[in-house]
């Protein structure tokens, strides 16, 4: 999700809940993201996931900005919806994992513990490095673009 407050454009990040990303802020915040369910189209699957992790659904017509892998491996695609967010009103789903590791106990996470609003350049040292492109091909979408 993207928003302009003048001239500037805003993108929305996401930091991933749970004990390991818990102390890591540059280079670890991300687009809201997850699994493309088996009938399930990635403007779908985008738009559940900004749901799941958010608490609220995009509106606006996505606008792709193509697919790419990840470090780990994983292909992400993604979408650019202009719009707005409350990051106040963040409601995240919940996971669950064995925490401490080998403690044979399970404690529940938010799948994501905060949003955040950036300017663009504020934005690439916050984001995964492996997501760096995504906000490379809004700006260029977006200056292609009339307003």
């Amino acid at each position: 999700m993207y928003r302009r407050e003048g001239e500037e454009v805003l993108v929305l990040l996401v930091h991933p809940g749970g004990p390991f990303w818990k102390r890591k802020d540059e280079g670890a915040w991300s687009i809201p993201k997850g699994e493309v369910g088996p009938d399930e189209d990635g403007e779908t699957a985008a738009r559940r996931e900004f749901a799941e992790e958010l608490g609220k659904v995009p509106t606006g017509a996505p606008r792709p900005l193509g697919k790419l892998r990840q470090k780990g491996g994983k292909w992400v695609e993604a979408f650019a919806v202009e719009g707005d967010f409350n990051v106040d009103e963040l409601k995240s789903n919940m996971f669950t994992m064995e925490w401490p590791p080998r403690s044979g106990r399970s404690q529940s996470f938010p799948e994501v513990d905060h949003a955040e609003w950036f300017s663009l350049k504020g934005a690439r040292i916050k984001i995964l490095a492996s997501q760096l492109p995504f906000l490379d091909r809004l700006e260029e979408l977006l200056s292609s673009a009339p307003r």
